[in-house]
């Protein structure tokens, strides 16, 4: 159910502001709703109508509410005799008045015009006027602020979404299918675990310096550069040892500020042997590990071209090489590689040669012993100081080991290289830099925060430039690895501003100039203009307070920035690594989250952004934080990382952070936020995902305390979402783990469970079945077992009526756990159906009265489970598997396809089963002798009987003698293939078969019973013919089969049909839980001021797509939105003139293919609906403006054509997949002021619902049910009638039943069952579309009923009138206009009817005396309405009674100068509509596959259109 802002036709659920505004607001939607194009004051009109008619007028019943009909609900007779007299003393009103604006134009009338009297004035029938008037009624409507179905919480509505009504059939559930995007959206996650995790153990800090003796090919300047780790050799303390010592303890120093769990180890000027030795000893020590060996060339010869670095001889008279190849023999690999001596490279450039070399060794090796352990050499990271020909920088100013510094020391060489480069003048001095106060660990402390910012930089500098995987590699797999290449990044900047080109493999993209190097600059200028007073502080003088920088909090503002644009093109966010750092101060924690919650609800992508980036570990860590702010963003940001990955379940046992999220399950946890249910329903997600496959979470977590917590939030009625996953957690729970299925037995959850069966919300009730389903199979099967698993089968087996498909495939999930469990005994049911089958086929064909098109097995079914006769009791007969086995065979025939497959699935593993049991022999003969007697009925040429009753609805195409006979079963078709093929009664005879009667409040004639025997409580009637009381198309002939063919059924929207040749297996798999990790329904606030939609697996806090402003959604909705008010301005005045004109103007006409039985226009869109007798629906596309010029297009959407016409090509054809012997009854568009949908309804009381139904390759059949499943067998058939409301979502159903079913769209149950109170057949329905509270209902006996929802269903009915002799065709009351109510009868009397009333207002004849009245049709605003009669006319009739035009159904041959063709001029109207809004008429005839329009000639000729 989605809100959509609301077009200026539709009347508003929810108004805001002050009584005065809503009074404005309501006499505007009054006008629309009128004709009248000018204002009226409702009292002033009301005393001048009562003087000029002279008639008191006093109101029946009436009430300060929608419809005056019961102010005292108690007092309400139930007795229609005693209704009728309390109406007695009713005056019958004046004649019918109508005001000029309505019905007659504002100019002189035409002497060929019908006559009209301007000076007539009249109001809203019913009362309507006074009430939307009235403040009682303006308060509710100030009351009603959101839809009001049950268990759905109110929404949220921006102030601009105060007038938003509702779609219908939008949601998830629908759009998906029920099915998940994939297989398991949890696990299918992008790869951020380091499963090759290194760490670098061992490093070598070799120093080749020889302090004293220059290298023979370095020639220095001088000055130069001398420092070596921030200390001069050439200071003169000590001896050159003594230096050499205290360089190489500076280093190591360096290098554990770092890393310090690394094993570091000086090697000071070594030797060749000492460099083979400690090298081979620290491979050998580290195993797999890496690495790290760090050489300072200073003091030795440059590398050679070919690579080769130096060392000395033992007694220091010689630099001996050391070639690259013998280096890695000695390291091995994983190795990382330090180079800081000037040439460096040419190391580079030579390394992979040698490991080539290596590699091709070791492959010949292999090729003569495949068993030979050999070490690698592919592994390796490098760092080098210079190009292949730079030497290193020698400024005195500069330290000679600068790319050391770079990598070791990087804020000393920042503040350094700042002060140097600093054009302006500084009192600081070289060693006052380092004086910053603070340690490197102190985020809080000047040196801390340099460190901190700085890791923050360089993580985002390297997460922008580098490949996703070079980045993962390099700065998320080893701390060691990551902390010298964010390091080299400075490095790179500051030794290319002294003419060097540091080098690194693998090789990375230029960082020097990236921008966040300026941002670091102030940082460090900042830092520097404190430390002045810094340094003076500590040395006595006034105390200074350090002024923290402002980087993080200006980067979180760019951050929130970019999230505010929404990540166009799913663009990542420069700042994220920066916000990774912000989580380690508690000073920005909590705005962090928040924003790193709203980016992680952007999608999966976001999340494995996250992910990669390393949140994982800061979130993990979190869990043990007492911060109670920081609860509610835990909680929503654990949600949205284990919907994106699963795999989490380990981490969170570490350290019991499970617990975290068991404590605020708990009801008496306390939350900083008003919505702490919906966060408790992410807690109960996140406990979900941690037990799901999971034995230790379901250990851990398994406790009474649990289990009764999420008992407690099924009975909360405000979250649907907190109610699911309660349910799921309780089904993750219990999987395959039987000491928690005990706990919950004791704790009575698989009770508390089936109460949810009739919960309002649809993710709930399949939650639940899902519970219930994972509370099968305790391995011990006792008796007590098998009573706590019956019970919950035969409590939930209520659910098969569910009109939601995702529920009823997840009751099947559970019929196919039960069925395997309990297999022998449902193999004694099947059985017992085949002698039940076999024993009606062999009597049906000895009586000679078997119908293949029946499947009468109602009669059967009554002898088959009775008790006496001959007869006996079936073993089968009132257990649970006896009445689940009927249930599935029910199922079978489903209207949706997955579930009808997935019930045909059990009942083919279970007949094969029988086959294979000690059944078997007996019933391969049973199988074989049905087939036999099918194919044999099948084959028999059915008698031309009168019209069959609505169980078997082929009934209204009676076949004649010259039909041709269904063609023959294959002859090699066995029982299994056949399945349980069924014609549209099998549903109603099954429903029979299982229950051996009917609903409560129906109790249905026996099968014996005629149609002319009176049932008991039936009032006696007057005898009248016979005809008089049946449909007016009894005995329409069917259309010929040779011009009919088939089209393609839309099938739901990932449907996947079963292979035939794989045998079936149970139990089925559900993917509800998968399903239920991607997407949510209802609505929910998020954080604060927050607002989200509850989707774990899709984005939560902002909008969809189609309320994002700008998006290409959005625009099309408000094009839409603009495009619906232009259709309601320029049709609404044109109403005046429609009343007084003629609609003889032929505006088209197209070839249907086949004769139409039920047109439907679309409101807004240029779409006819066109339904055939044949099992289609044919769709056009509408209206070019200009007269005599062809429609545009066309559109068959539900089971024919789509046409466009200014080419005559057909767009679309599909069939609505009825069975054999059914057809359509009804057609609706609903969500017409948005994404229309398409509605049919079929005379086997079957509802189905389309989407894309104006596409041949994008229609999908969105929902399917069976609406009405207590079919009454009756020869008076109206098959299914139907009504839409719009604005209160609900589906009012009837027909041959007993009862008018109410269905909730939003909740897809039935509601309520309204007694019909006759025997008769309900033949037509309408309600207001309003209130929607007032439903009026025609019968067959002529008879029309008023009937009150707000009342108790056995009180519903406040009025009935029997003013009609005959079948009612249509009763109708209009949606604008004057809200007149129409009904129309058989024999051709029109009469109009106020609901205040006892009598009719007038009486019109519609038709000619003698005729008979196939149709009727009314404007929804105009005040027009249209008869068809049974000599091929359409007459066109205003509400006075007057006729303005008589129209003919024709042929193209017609608009030529050529007459009809031989006996059309017989052939009665089968169907005619008007637009809804549009002066626009459409007829066809019988027997004929033309559809004409018509429009009003006055309306043509003064607006160029319709």
């Amino acid at each position: 159910m989605t809100a959509v802002a609301p077009s200026s036709s539709t009347f508003p659920h929810q108004l805001s502001g002050n009584e005065e505004n809503l009074r404005q607001y309501i006499s505007a939607q009054i006008q629309q709703l009128s004709p009248e194009r000018s204002s009226r004051i409702s009292m002033t009109r009301t005393s001048v109508r009562q003087q000029d008619s002279q008639a008191t007028l006093k109101p029946v019943r009436r009430v300060n509410t929608e419809v005056a009909v019961s102010s005292n609900p108690n007092a309400v007779s139930t007795n229609e005799d005693q209704i009728e007299n309390d109406d007695d003393q009713a005056v019958k009103p004046g004649p019918l008045l109508r005001s000029n604006t309505d019905v007659g134009p504002r100019r002189r009338v035409l002497h060929d015009k019908p006559e009209w009297h301007p000076e007539d004035v009249w109001e809203l029938r019913h009362g309507y006027e006074e009430q939307y008037n009235s403040t009682d009624y303006l308060g509710q409507l100030s009351s009603v602020s959101t839809f009001r179905s049950q268990g759905l919480r109110k929404r949220d509505m921006a102030d601009d979404e105060s007038q938003a009504f509702f779609m219908y059939y939008t949601e998830k559930r629908h759009e998906t299918g029920g099915k998940p995007r994939h297989e398991d959206p949890s696990r299918n996650s992008a790869e951020w675990r380091m499963r090759d995790r290194l760490k670098t153990v061992s490093a070598a800090l070799t120093i080749c310096l020889n302090i004293g003796v220059d290298p023979p090919d370095v020639v220095k300047t001088n000055p130069t550069a001398k420092l070596e780790c921030w200390l001069d050799p050439t200071a003169g303390i000590g001896t050159n040892n003594k230096m050499m010592e205290q360089i190489g303890k500076k280093l190591q120093e360096q290098y554990e500020s770092l890393s310090i769990r690394v094993r570091y180890k000086q090697y000071l000027d070594p030797s060749v042997d000492e460099t083979k030795k400690f090298c081979a000893s620290l491979r050998r020590n580290a195993k797999d590990e890496r690495i790290l060996f760090h050489y300072n060339g200073h003091g030795v010869p440059l590398p050679t071209p070919s690579g080769e670095i130096w060392v000395f001889n033992r007694n220091y008279t010689q630099y001996i090489p050391v070639s690259l190849y013998d280096l890695q023999q000695w390291l091995g690999a994983p190795s990382l590689y330090v180079f800081d001596c000037s040439n460096a490279g040419n190391i580079i450039a030579n390394f992979d040669r040698f490991v080539e070399k290596h590699e091709e060794e070791s492959a010949e090796a292999r090729k003569n012993d495949p068993n030979i352990q050999l070490p690698t050499y592919g592994d390796n990271l490098q760092l080098a100081a210079c190009g292949k020909t730079e030497s290193l920088p020698t400024s005195p100013d500069l330290p000679a080991d600068l790319f050391t510094c770079c990598l070791t020391t990087p804020i000393a060489i920042s503040l350094h290289f700042f002060w140097l480069e600093n054009p302006l003048p500084s009192a600081l001095t070289a060693k006052d830099l380092k004086k910053v106060p603070g340690r490197l660990t102190e985020r809080r402390s000047p040196l801390g925060e340099l460190h901190w910012i700085f890791t923050a930089i360089t993580d985002t500098i390297a997460w922008n430039l580098l490949p996703r995987a070079t980045f993962k590699k390099l700065f998320r797999q080893d701390l060691m690895v990551a902390a010298l290449f964010r390091n080299f990044l400075l490095s790179e900047r500051i030794m290319r501003a002294n003419g060097c080109h540091p080098m690194s493999v693998p090789p990375l993209p230029e960082t020097h100039n990236h921008p966040l190097w300026q941002a670091w600059d102030l940082t460090v200028e900042m830092a520097l203009a404190q430390l002045p007073a810094m340094i003076a502080a500590e040395e006595g003088g006034p105390p200074y307070e350090y002024r923290h920088s402002d980087f993080f909090t200006e980067q979180l503002t760019a951050f929130e920035v970019y999230l505010s644009q929404g990540a166009p093109n799913q663009e990542p966010p420069s700042q994220l690594p920066i916000v990774l750092q912000v989580l380690l101060s508690q000073v920005h924690r909590l705005r962090a989250l928040i924003l790193l919650s709203r980016f992680l609800d952007m999608g999966a992508w976001a999340v494995n952004l996250a992910l990669t980036i390393g949140i994982f570990p800061y979130v993990l860590k979190l869990l043990q934080s007492a911060a109670f702010e920081l609860k509610p963003v835990m909680i929503f940001i654990w949600a949205r990382i284990l919907a994106v990955d699963g795999a989490c379940q380990a981490d969170l046992i570490k350290d019991n952070g499970y617990q975290y999220f068991l404590n605020i399950l708990s009801p008496s946890a306390q939350l900083p936020v008003n919505n702490a249910s919906e966060h408790r329903a992410m807690s109960a997600f996140v406990i979900s995902m941690f037990c799901r496959g999971f034995s230790q979470g379901q250990t851990v977590c398994l406790s009474p305390e649990l289990i009764e917590t999420c008992i407690t939030h099924l009975r909360d009625p405000d979250n649907p979402l907190l109610r699911q996953w309660s349910c799921l957690c309780i089904s993750m729970l219990w999987a395959d783990y039987p000491e928690a299925k005990w706990v919950g037995i004791r704790c009575q959850a698989h009770q508390k469970l089936c109460e949810m069966a009739v919960d309002p919300v649809p993710e709930v009730r399949a939650a639940a079945l899902h519970a219930l389903t994972n509370f099968l199979g305790i391995p011990d099967l006792t008796s007590q077992v098998a009573h706590y698993e019956e019970s919950v089968a035969s409590t939930i087996m209520i659910m098969t009526n569910d009109a939601n498909s995702m529920v009823r495939r997840e009751l099947l999930i559970f019929f196919s756990h039960f069925v395997k469990r309990y297999l022998h005994k449902f193999l004694v049911a099947a059985f017992e159906q085949l002698v039940a089958e076999k024993e009606h086929l062999t009597e049906a064909e000895a009586n000679n009265n078997f119908n293949p098109q029946h499947g009468s097995l109602s009669r059967r079914a009554s002898r088959h489970y009775s008790d006496d006769g001959d007869h006996p009791q079936k073993v089968s007969r009132g257990s649970v598997q006896g009445t689940m086995w009927m249930h599935l065979l029910i199922l079978s025939i489903d209207p949706h396809p997955e579930v009808a497959q997935d019930a045909r699935i059990i009942m083919d593993y279970v007949h094969e089963a029988l086959l294979a049991s000690p059944l078997g022999p007996r019933a391969q003969p049973l199988m074989n002798d049905i087939v036999r007697l099918t194919r044999r009925a099948a084959t028999t040429k059915p008698q031309p009987a009168s019209r069959q009753p609505s169980a078997a609805p082929n009934a209204r195409r009676t076949p004649t003698s010259g039909s041709p006979a269904p063609p023959a079963l294959p002859q090699n078709e066995s029982y299994l293939s056949m399945g349980m093929r069924r014609t549209a009664s099998m549903a109603a005879a099954l429903k029979h078969f299982t229950f051996g009667g009917s609903s409560e409040h129906n109790t249905l004639p026996p099968s014996s019973t005629t149609p002319h025997q009176r049932l008991p409580g039936q009032p006696i009637r007057s005898r009248v013919p016979a005809e008089w009381s049946r449909p007016p198309d009894v005995n329409d002939p069917a259309s010929k089969p040779s011009a009919y063919v088939k089209a393609q059924t839309p099938k739901p929207k990932g449907f996947q049909k079963t292979d035939p040749s794989t045998a079936p297996s149970i139990p089925l798999k559900s993917r509800f839980f998968e399903w239920s990790i991607e997407v949510f329904g209802p609505h929910m606030s998020y954080f604060r001021h927050l607002t989200t939609w509850q989707y774990f697996g899709e984005p939560q806090m902002r909008p969809n797509e189609p309320d994002e402003p700008g998006s290409d959604d959005y625009n099309r909705k408000l094009w839409r939105r603009s495009r619906n008010e232009k259709v309601l301005s320029s049709t609404q005045p044109l109403k005046s003139v429609a009343g007084a004109s003629k609609w003889d103007m032929p505006y088209g006409y197209f070839n249907n293919g086949t004769q139409p039985t039920k047109m439907c226009f679309h409101q807004f869109e240029d779409h006819l609906a066109v339904a055939d007798d044949r099992d289609s629906i044919w769709y056009f596309v509408l209206f070019t403006p200009g007269l005599h010029e062809k429609l545009r297009r066309g559109i068959n959407v539900s089971v024919h054509s789509i046409w466009d016409w200014s080419k005559s090509t057909r767009l679309n054809r599909f069939s609505n997949g009825n069975p054999p012997g059914s057809r359509i009854n009804e057609a609706r568009f609903i969500n017409e002021d948005d994404q229309a949908l398409l509605l049919t309804g079929s005379s086997d009381g079957i509802i189905k619902i389309f989407r894309n139904y104006e596409s041949e390759k994008s229609i999908e059949l969105v929902s399917a049910f069976r609406a009405l499943t207590d079919l009454v067998p009756s020869t008076k058939n109206a098959g299914l009638v139907l009504d839409w409301q719009q604005g209160q979502g609900k589906l009012l159903v009837a027909g041959d039943v007993k009862v008018i079913r109410v269905w909730n769209a939003a909740t897809e149950i039935c509601t309520s069952d309204i007694p019909a109170r006759s025997s008769s057949p309900l033949t037509s329905l309408t309600t207001d579309a309003v209130a929607g509270h007032i439903v009026i209902a025609g019968y067959g006996d002529g008879a029309v009923r008023v009937f009150d929802q707000r009342l108790k269903p056995a009180l519903a009915m406040v009025k009935v009138w029997r003013k009609h002799n005959q079948w009612i065709t249509n009763v109708h009351m209009q949606r604008g206009g004057l809200r007149e109510l129409v009904s129309g009868c058989r024999d051709g009397e029109v009469k109009l009817w106020d609901l205040r009333w006892k009598e009719e207002i007038k009486t019109i004849r519609a038709v000619e005396q003698g005729g008979v009245m196939r149709g009727l049709s009314v404007h929804e605003h105009a005040p027009i309405f249209a008869a068809g009669s049974s000599n091929h006319t359409l007459n066109v009739h205003n509400m006075t009674g007057t006729p303005l035009s008589t129209l003919e159904p024709t042929s193209p041959t017609s608009y030529s100068g050529a007459h009809l063709l031989p006996g059309h001029r017989n052939k009665p109207i089968a169907s005619a509509a008007f637009h809804p809004h549009r002066m626009l008429v459409a007829a066809g005839a019988v027997e004929s596959s033309w559809v004409n329009l018509w429009a009003c000639r006055d309306v043509v000729e003064q607006e160029g259109s319709v």
